[in-house]
């Protein structure tokens, strides 16, 4: 007996007026589109994060606006100039609320923010000055569990008090463990709580209808109240238990589908959710997606296959990762990355080589699936476990302190700022910084890299990454060479038939010089090269025209 009740609050009104929105909105999407303007950039996407390029920010490294050492809100703002030059259209910030630990992922209070970050008001002016950069902003959103130093959770404590419900107790120890061998079960004074990932971070009660209605409740103020333009999910799909099994059951499943889905989308039909699904299959996440549960989900198979690649020099690991999260995640509902602040940085995992870096970064942001980048990504920060030195201050310049503050930082800079910082490659022409920047106004100028089809190629060459990005305007050739040796015994082929028939021009957009373009029969190519020699990781990007 674990003290988690069985009513569902009555949300048949909120469905109804959410089937009319969908109704509007399929009819809306039926309606014939007008000719393509000048830009390659539809004027109304389906959704606006299909066009977007997130960047992963913690408020706490990012930049010390007032000299005590700690990131803020303001700190942000004024580096926003920075963030709309790296070409950046949405803000994913780590939990802004306030929180007992460094992190935040253990919240006291939702309705506010943690004031060594700054005030609700400094917050509102990121947003705003955000917005008016066409940056859109979203937070953590900490739904799963609480802080123990969270007010109701000390009211819970008390076997009468209202707030009992709203965590999961039990008299005696149920005895069993969490997905990873963990303690789940903690002892206190009145009983055993559930907490599937520390003591101090105990698990709401989401059978408990008044819980559901408060964080629905909460969703609604960030969105309407302070504008924020969506959520990360974190923890997503431990959200309701049915004993033992602790992930991605069906009450969590219905949860997101008839009660936050609809609740927030009734708040704002343009929010977005992105929910974390650590270790779980392609085909379980589609579920969620798929199911209008929420609207992306993380594919960290695919970032595991970047990196990959992009270490060991063979295309077959991105490939077919990237392949078959096509066919299994539609509609390009899928967040892609390289690292995030949970994972040790990619570039430390490179050994500090610049070309593999690059490369990967190529392979994110030439691919489907809507990219983030984790601060510092950009630049080649590197950190390895514990989690603080992955998520040390953002390396600006040369000077004390990494430029990131005029006083000792709440953690130490990585020891590379000297050399590794955005001011010394802002002036490098050939730095990472610059060809993050290249590739991400190449993603913004032609749609075919964000929403395009991908037909994979075959390259006759392991390390030849190959595909074409293709809409119904702009058929881009896409190859990246992951070698550290040039490569000219390759050929290109396209085995499916699904180009118009001829000779094709091709002009170089990236990285190539003069180029070639195929000739095209019966809908194929063979042995098709753009070059005679791809130099050592190189990224050439050609758009082909009939």
């Amino acid at each position: 007996m674990t003290g988690r009740s069985k009513g569902r609050p009555d949300f048949f009104m909120a469905r109804r007026l959410f089937t009319i929105f969908l109704i509007i909105s399929v009819l809306s999407a039926c309606v014939p589109a007008t000719s393509k303007p000048d830009s390659v950039t539809p004027a109304n996407p389906p959704n606006w994060w299909q066009d977007a390029v997130f960047y992963e920010i913690f408020v706490r490294s990012y930049y010390d606006s007032t000299g005590n050492g700690i990131g803020d809100f303001n700190g942000i703002t004024e580096k926003l100039d920075y963030i709309q030059s790296l070409g950046v259209t949405g803000l994913w910030l780590m939990p802004i609320f306030p929180s007992p630990s460094y992190h935040g992922y253990d919240v006291t209070d939702y309705y506010d923010v943690n004031p060594q970050y700054g005030t609700m008001d400094d917050f509102k002016r990121l947003v705003e000055e955000a917005h008016k950069r066409g940056i859109k902003i979203i937070i953590d959103l900490v739904i799963n569990h609480t802080s123990d130093k969270h007010p109701w959770f000390k009211e819970a404590k008390d076997p009468n008090s209202p707030y009992r419900d709203w965590y999961i107790w039990s008299e005696t120890d149920p005895g069993y463990a969490g997905p990873w061998g963990e303690r789940v079960w903690h002892p206190s004074a009145n009983g055993y709580y559930y907490g599937i990932f520390e003591a101090f971070m105990p698990d709401l009660n989401y059978n408990n209808p008044t819980v559901t209605e408060e964080m629905n409740k909460i969703a609604s103020f960030w969105l309407s109240d302070v504008g924020v333009d969506g959520f990360r999910l974190d923890a997503a799909k431990h959200l309701i238990e049915d004993g033992p099994k602790q992930e991605n059951t069906k009450a969590t499943h219905e949860w997101y589908k008839n009660e936050f889905y609809p609740s927030y989308k009734m708040v704002n039909p343009n929010a977005v959710t992105i929910g974390e699904l650590f270790g779980d299959s392609l085909n379980t996440i589609a579920g969620y997606v798929d199911g209008k549960q929420f609207d992306l989900a993380f594919n960290f198979q695919l970032a595991e296959s970047i990196i990959e690649s992009a270490q060991t020099g063979k295309a077959a690991y991105f490939a077919n990762t990237v392949k078959t999260s096509e066919k299994v995640l539609k509609n390009d509902n899928y967040a892609a990355f390289i690292t995030n602040h949970d994972q040790n940085r990619s570039m430390s995992t490179f050994s500090r080589d610049v070309n593999k870096a690059k490369v990967a970064a190529s392979l994110l942001l030439t691919s489907p699936g809507i990219p983030f980048i984790y601060y510092g990504e950009e630049i080649g920060m590197t950190g390895t476990k514990p989690d603080e030195n992955i998520r040390r201050p953002m390396q600006w310049n040369a000077d004390d302190f990494a430029g990131f503050s005029i006083s000792i930082p709440w953690r130490t800079p990585d020891s590379s700022y000297k050399e590794i910082n955005v001011a010394a490659q802002e002036a490098d022409p050939e730095s990472l910084l610059i060809h993050y920047r290249k590739l991400i106004e190449l993603r913004k100028q032609y749609s075919a890299l964000r929403t395009g089809e991908l037909i994979p190629l075959e390259s006759g060459n392991p390390a030849i990454y190959a595909a074409l990005r293709a809409d119904k305007d702009e058929v881009l050739l896409v190859l990246v060479n992951l070698d550290d040796q040039p490569v000219s015994d390759y050929g290109i082929t396209l085995k499916n038939g699904t180009l118009t028939d001829g000779t094709y021009g091709a002009e170089s957009l990236f990285d190539g010089g003069q180029v070639e373009g195929p000739k095209v029969t019966g809908g194929i190519f063979e042995d098709y090269k753009p070059i005679g020699t791809i130099n050592p990781y190189i990224t050439l990007i050609v758009e082909l025209s009939p």
